[in-house]
């Protein structure tokens, strides 16, 4: 296409399942926009009605809507076989890039978009507008984390009689971030579109939803009937107030639920000095290509690594520390990355451990005992990762599989280790005769640990 109505097409921006969106320039002005085109008639008529009730709705809603962080709509124009929508052209990224566990943005900046987007939703419902489909495609952010809230087309105008309403369309929306009130058909206020930007902040600060399901019915069911994880159980790197922040902006209960975008954004701005505005993203990458380059993760994959990360505290620990003591219970485990560590039971050293040596693995292994039955104790400055057991349980069944197989693999060969030390104390072994397994004379066993194994 050359040319849009009045507007003249650069290149095209991006194509979705219903529309066509291109990059234009305004005539008479060096303004760049972003168009958006709908064509009818390409599906059933009863499609077409349906997406050009959308459209209106979409054109009618967003120019009521002036808020810098709402994308502003300037045109709407409805013709027999296509519709097109022009509007602010954002120049950035949206949020649906950094949903990724390996792609996170760092915590400060995400609270900013959130906060920003906060105070849009609190806007929009002031002018009787609720969104009902955020999610982080729908949120665009251009240069100095400025968010845009997109596409209002499933827009509800509360201010409209729903009875005689004919853009209003039941069952709109992306399940994966749908309030419970919105799954059930009931009745809607602000209060969804807050539930549903709990969601996108929860997925932005762990890199997985809060609920996850192998189907939609499943999925839809977890959303109703069950509680997400508490957010610093799969990142324990966030400061503990957001589990509050996070609870309250995904409660079932309306009642209980924040009651506006002000109310949620004044909880943010509470936790925003906990959270330094240095770029972690850096940090990120470093720790990244430390741990790709440890032989104890050589099969893993990036992303895992990277989930790795997020479930694990960095801690760089001082000579002469006890990492684990023996006799404590819990199911606290690590890598270390750099430095010794000595292993060491009823105060008799056993072994030294160095770089890409699990410590503390065989309590979290254990599938009754967290009982602690050794000493580990740093003998220089090292660089320690300490996995949280219990954020790891949370995590993908990928990641769970692959860190199990590899701490059993450390394991087996450190055990195979003791039987060589075992054995060189032990005397002599009885040379194997001719006979078979079920035939022959049974001999004692010698050496110097006289080991037995009883009947069961």
């Amino acid at each position: 296409m050359e040319t849009i109505g009045r507007y003249r097409v650069i290149k095209e921006l991006g194509k979705g399942a219903t529309a066509t969106v291109y990059l234009c320039e305004e005539p008479g002005s060096s303004r760049q926009i972003a168009v958006k085109v709908i064509r009818f008639g390409q599906d059933s008529a009863a499609m077409s009605r349906r997406m050009r009730k959308l459209f209106q709705n979409e054109g009618m809603v967003s120019k009521r809507l002036d808020h810098p962080n709402i994308v502003r709509v300037f045109d709407a124009v409805v013709e027999n076989d296509f519709a097109y929508l022009a509007m602010e052209y954002v120049d950035g990224f949206s949020l649906e890039q950094h949903c990724r566990i390996d792609r996170l943005l760092p915590m400060h900046r995400v609270i900013s978009i959130i906060f920003k987007c906060c105070m849009a939703l609190d806007s929009a419902y002031r002018q009787g507008i609720i969104h009902r489909d955020i999610k982080p495609a729908n949120i665009m952010v251009a240069a100095n984390d400025e968010p845009k809230i997109a596409d209002f087309g499933l827009a509800l105008n509360m201010n409209k009689d729903m009875d005689r309403d004919s853009t209003f369309i039941m069952g709109v929306g992306s399940p994966a971030y749908m309030s419970p009130e919105q799954i059930k058909g009931y009745p809607l206020n602000q209060k969804t579109d807050l539930y549903s930007l709990g969601v996108v902040m929860f997925q932005l600060l762990t890199g997985r939803l809060p609920f996850r399901a192998a189907n939609q019915a499943t999925l839809v069911y977890r959303i109703i009937n069950t509680d997400a994880p508490a957010i610093t159980a799969l990142n324990p790197n966030l400061p503990e107030g957001l589990n509050a922040i996070m609870r309250r902006a995904l409660e079932k209960d309306l009642y209980s639920r924040y009651r506006n975008g002000a109310e949620f954004a004044k909880d943010l701005s509470a936790v925003r000095y906990q959270i330094l505005d240095e770029d972690e993203t850096v940090d990120d990458k470093t720790h990244f290509e430390m741990l790709r380059r440890l032989d104890f993760f050589t099969e893993f994959e990036n992303d895992e690594i990277w989930e790795v990360l997020r479930v694990a505290v960095w801690r760089e620990v001082a000579p002469n520390v006890a990492l684990i003591r023996q006799g404590e219970r819990s199911k606290l485990f690590g890598i270390i990355i750099s430095g010794c560590v000595e292993i060491s039971i009823d105060g008799r050293a056993l072994c030294r451990l160095g770089p890409s040596e699990p410590v503390g693995e065989v309590a979290f292994l254990h599938p009754h005992s967290d009982q602690r039955y050794a000493t580990a104790v740093t003998l220089e400055r090292t660089m320690f990762l300490e996995v949280n057991a219990a954020a790891l349980a949370l995590s993908s069944e990928e990641l769970m599989g692959r860190m199990r197989d590899t701490l059993l693999a450390r394991m087996i060969r450190r055990l195979r280790e003791v039987n060589k030390v075992a054995a060189a104390q032990g005397q002599p072994a009885v040379e194997a005769g001719t006979g078979s397994l079920s035939g022959g004379s049974r001999s004692r066993p010698g050496g110097g640990l006289d080991l037995e194994l009883a009947p069961m």
